[in-house]
């Protein structure tokens, strides 16, 4: 039983994903975990894997602070690299390990982003409207909503939050901020109930929730970078290793599924008795679909409820 740590932080489908990518890890070899976060993954699995190492991969150096001191225990079995996820090659040029066993990437945000209200990724409390996940680097959210057209903000709502008032929402948006730019997210979230019927804000959550979700994705490049990770990732692993990834929202979701259909998929063409060895898929998949908590796991820990885990192994003498 995977424990939370003394920050109250409980890693997502934590015994699955161990389940999944310890195999690989059997002889030892090297783990990267390409959403470090808080560490929690990464410390279950250094404490299965005794003869594995870890590669570990942040943008946020706050968190990555964190994680030091909590995977401490590990000594020389731990390197640390601050990073965004789609630089992976690059990481691991630098480690020096251009090949490695097993790969984590946790998505969306972590434990410590959500719960610190400076950071401004909740909408449940007033806050700066920030949203970085590397403080202090390009854009806030509040220089979005406060120089972006009505119609950039339309598609950026629909886009990456699936908001189906995103327009309404925009031109609100755009009307409010001629009074007083956007500062903090309180006056957002008046906004945004401000903008939708009124039979709409007690369905589906949260009303505040996309418009949340879309500006975050916007202001980290997240389906960028996530559609660079997906083939380096495939790319790094060695025969016999496994990549395992959690998504939370159908965005992601889709882009992984999509990347791992391809990497299963035989390349010969239908209807061949025997489909040569250069065109036999590089990948098997581990997962059928995508896996989801249990109920039991979403109970006790909220944060898992929406998570999505899909996992493929590579083909032992498949480059």
């Amino acid at each position: 039983m995977v424990q939370p740590a003394a920050t109250g932080h409980v890693p997502v489908m934590a015994e699955r994903t161990i389940d999944l990518l310890a195999p690989a890890l059997a002889e030892g070899g090297t783990y990267v975990d390409c959403t470090l976060g808080l560490g929690g993954h990464a410390e279950a699995v250094l404490a299965t894997c005794p003869r594995a190492r870890l590669v570990g991969i942040d943008r946020d150096p706050d968190a990555l602070a964190i994680a030091r001191q909590r995977l401490a225990p590990f000594g020389d079995r731990v390197a640390l690299y601050e990073a965004v996820y789609d630089e992976i090659t690059e990481v691991l040029a630098e480690d020096g390990t251009p090949q490695v066993q097993a790969i984590l990437a946790d998505l969306g945000l972590s434990s410590m982003q959500i719960d610190r209200r400076e950071r401004g990724f909740s909408y449940a409390a007033d806050a700066p409207l920030d949203m970085r996940m590397s403080p202090g680097a390009g854009r806030t959210a509040a220089d979005v909503l406060n120089t972006a057209s009505a119609a950039e903000l339309t598609r950026i709502l629909r886009v990456y939050g699936e908001e189906r008032f995103a327009d309404r929402i925009a031109r609100r948006v755009v009307l409010e901020r001629e009074a007083e730019p956007y500062v903090t997210s309180a006056r957002l979230v008046a906004t945004i109930d401000a903008a939708i019927p009124a039979a709409a804000r007690h369905a589906g959550g949260h009303p505040a929730k996309r418009t949340f979700q879309a500006l975050r994705i916007e202001v980290n490049g997240e389906l960028a970078a996530l559609e660079g990770l997906l083939p380096a990732a495939l790319d790094a692993l060695a025969p016999g290793g496994r990549f395992a990834v959690l998504a939370y929202h159908s965005l992601e979701d889709r882009l992984v599924k999509r990347s791992f259909g391809a990497a299963t998929t035989d390349t010969a063409p239908r209807g061949l008795p025997v489909v040569p060895p250069e065109h036999r898929a590089r990948f098997v998949a581990l997962t059928r679909g995508a896996e989801r908590p249990s109920d039991a796991e979403a109970q006790v820990n909220p944060r898992a409820a929406s998570a999505r885990l899909r996992a493929v192994e590579r083909r032992e003498g498949q480059r």
